[in-house]
């Protein structure tokens, strides 16, 4: 089943790139709130002339290894954060800029299997790949393993049958995210936070919801499309599904579907999930064309805590996001990346917690993003 790891970094490899853990942990499942996690710190008078030594031979190793990624899609809002971050985090552990090459998949399995193509010629020394299609990543994995090349999954999680035969092999194969389950939990839990009465305004004693999904192959939209609404049931309302589009991640989509379900069923909707921040705008934009206005007669939630939907998160325009740590995920995912490359290794499941976004803590989560 779905296992819920923490990277542990190697002191003598990597004792000055202590890993930044989400919620401010670098260990725990993500099945508990980050608000709940500890770290405990080594002593810095031991450590600091131990993690300079060290970060001296990492940096010089590292400063000629060549690192290849692979994102899905360049103009996806959330891998636009988390590209730019890894390849700022990655530069700051050693490695050259010019030896770190991030490429495009234009949303294509067959163009991103060709950029893996290429990589594999080059000779690069590790792999970080956003896998166009989570289905296809037996397949990746074997050509990847095949040229004795370590491999960072992100992002889109392969399935928990994939992982185990990355255990099972002992292949130098890891995925860096954050458990889906989580988000989706946590828009619902926005939500049903707000009581029945708040969200109940044709008062059918039930909360009408519509559903605007990502790729439904991708287990992320599964995920939140699911722990959504189970949070609420599992809160005792009752709910009731008035549509669910698929808007596969994008604004324009995300618009257009809410359009038709607000010109369907009007003001019986109150409640519009998004499963991920670039449809909640595209749904904000039909809901205020439509005289609509959120927290008055209509709720709207997303995952990912782009800046824009934070800043509308104050403003009350959407009424909550989930903050999808690109920050650590980034950084998690380098610092697996050196973890093989320096023969440290890594666990296959390496995990970080999302956090709820609200009214009450979005100045927070907004400065942090700044």
């Amino acid at each position: 089943m779905f296992k819920k790891v923490i990277a542990i970094m190697t002191a003598s490899v990597l004792a000055a790139s202590i890993l930044v853990g989400c919620g401010g942990s670098t260990g725990a499942s993500s099945s508990a709130p980050a608000e709940q996690k500890t770290e405990e710190a080594a002593p810095a008078e031991a450590a600091e002339p131990a993690a300079a030594e060290a970060a001296a031979a990492t940096d010089g190793d590292l400063a000629t290894k060549k690192v290849g990624v692979c994102i899905y899609q360049f103009s996806d809002n959330f891998m636009t954060l988390f590209r730019t971050e890894l390849e700022k985090y990655l530069i700051e552990k050693g490695f050259a800029k010019e030896n770190i090459t991030i490429v495009d998949g234009a949303n294509d399995q067959a163009t991103q299997s060709g950029q893996i193509d290429s990589f594999i010629a080059d000779g690069v020394d590790v792999l970080i790949i956003n896998l166009v299609n989570s289905s296809s990543a037996s397949t990746v994995t074997d050509k990847v393993v095949g040229a004795n090349i370590p491999l960072v999954y992100i992002n889109r999680e392969p399935a928990a049958d994939e992982q185990q035969r990355w255990a099972d092999n002992n292949w130098n194969v890891c995925y860096v995210g954050c458990d889906a389950r989580q988000s989706g939990t946590y828009q619902g839990e926005i939500i049903g936070d707000l009581g029945l009465d708040a969200v109940d305004f044709n008062k059918n004693g039930k909360i009408d919801y519509i559903m605007i999904k990502g790729d439904p192959e991708n287990v992320d939209a599964q995920y939140r499309t699911e722990f959504s609404i189970k949070a609420l049931t599992d809160a005792g309302f009752e709910v009731n599904k008035l549509d669910e589009q698929v808007g596969m991640w994008d604004q324009v989509k995300g618009a257009e579907l809410v359009a038709n379900s607000l010109s369907q069923y009007g003001n019986d909707i109150e409640v519009v999930f998004c499963n991920n921040d670039a449809m909640a705008l595209g749904a904000l934009q039909s809901i205020q064309s439509a005289g609509r206005k959120v927290g008055t007669d209509i709720y709207l939630v997303g995952v990912d805590a782009l800046t824009e939907v934070v800043e509308y998160v104050i403003s009350g325009d959407i009424t909550g996001t989930v903050f999808n740590d690109h920050f650590a995920q980034s950084h998690n995912a380098a610092d697996a990346a050196i973890n093989y490359i320096t023969g440290a290794g890594n666990e296959h499941n390496i995990q970080c917690d999302y956090k709820k976004v609200t009214k009450d803590n979005a100045q927070e989560i907004l400065d942090s993003l700044k």
